[in-house]
């Protein structure tokens, strides 16, 4: 016999259960973010104010959106290691091609999109109809992106129109300035929203999700599940797996662009990084690397994770030569945490989800 109590809660309960099931290791990296954050806040007493609060945003932005790149390859199987290669050929480009003026600064970005998205399209087409493994593709058009992007940018450089900067990586309150009073925007909610991250919540509403909810996108999903069952059921495997990576292309190349605004300047050597950092972020959100499930919800808090971890270090005053060996450690044992569900798992089919 059950009681009333009992009995009221279960709806409750369940739903929240099945939630939690579903998405462990998501809530899992938001909780370990906030844990970290909460570190932060307690080492750097300054760390809610406007300009740390940007400043977080603007150092993590480059890397949510590498993470958002591999995300889109991962979640069918693949992998994509031109990542961060995209990412500098788009740095390299739109520092080279850049002008001061409204169409140009307009003109440049639809130009390293468009570059960004044919960089995928190459790719998925290769491994598409050459059938050729993804990692292997990828490793070889990753120097071909790598050449492309020095032989644009041989020396750091170039040209970038501060304004391009300032909308990217200033607080929304600087931007809405001119409409008002001078100082009346100070101390108010818009001096703490950094235009980065309209930026992302923008990328998010008009380029993930389209895209996720897609026929394309759907697919994708069920090709990372099995390939073969998706084929089965009337999937277009090509089509979807040549989608997937133009969306990686095109998150890339919006990575190099922000990249661009942040430093003011081209390096065809600033993306290389971003490649092995995209796929921890990926892991570290709770994406699997086996495909068919995950997001980029998961992957935006794994990649605001990094910048947290050398923040902690770096006032908790640890040896600069000794913050890579801490920052490896932490991130092995969230990855290592998200992964002990695994134990818990009675149906072993399961562990490949």
């Amino acid at each position: 016999m059950t009681t009333p109590s009992a009995t009221l809660s279960s709806p409750t309960a369940i739903p929240f259960r099945r939630f939690l099931s579903r998405h462990f290791r998501v809530v899992l990296t938001y909780v370990i973010l906030l844990v970290l954050l909460l570190i932060n806040i307690r080492l750097n007493e300054r760390f809610f104010t406007p300009p740390v609060i940007t400043s977080t945003f603007n150092q993590s932005m480059t890397l949510v959106f590498a993470g958002m790149a591999q995300t889109s390859v991962v979640v069918t199987g693949g992998i994509d290691l031109s990542v961060g290669p995209i990412i500098s050929l788009s740095n390299s480009l739109a520092s080279a091609v850049f002008v001061d003026s409204f169409l140009g600064i307009v003109g440049t970005i639809a130009l390293v999109l468009l570059v960004g998205a044919l960089c995928g399209l190459l790719n998925g087409m290769i491994i598409v109809y050459g059938r050729l493994q993804p990692i292997i593709v990828t490793l070889a058009t990753a120097s071909v992106f790598s050449g492309i992007a020095l032989f644009l940018r041989p020396r750091p450089g170039g040209f970038v129109p501060r304004i391009y900067g300032d909308l990217l990586t200033t607080r929304l309150s600087t931007i809405m300035q001119p409409l008002f009073e001078k100082g009346a925007l100070a101390n108010t909610i818009f001096d703490f929203i950094p235009a980065s991250a309209i930026l992302l919540l923008l990328v998010i509403l008009f380029v993930w999700i389209p895209f996720r909810r897609s026929r394309l996108g759907l697919w994708a999903y069920a090709i990372g599940s099995n390939q073969g069952a998706a084929y089965m059921s009337g999937v277009n495997v090509n089509r979807a797996k040549i989608a997937a990576y133009m969306m990686s292309g095109l998150f890339a190349a919006i990575a190099g662009l922000f990249l661009t605004a942040q430093t003011l300047s081209g390096d065809a050597t600033k993306g290389g990084v971003f490649t092995l950092q995209s796929i921890a972020v990926v892991v570290l959100g709770g994406t699997s690397l086996f495909g068919g499930s995950g997001g980029v919800i998961g992957t935006i808090a794994g990649a605001f994770v990094l910048p947290v971890i050398r923040s902690i270090l770096f006032f908790a005053r640890i040896d600069p030569l000794q913050q890579p060996l801490w920052e490896g450690v932490v991130i092995l044992l969230a990855v290592a945490a998200g992964a002990s569900r695994i134990f818990t798992v009675k149906n072993r089919l399961d562990i490949m989800k």
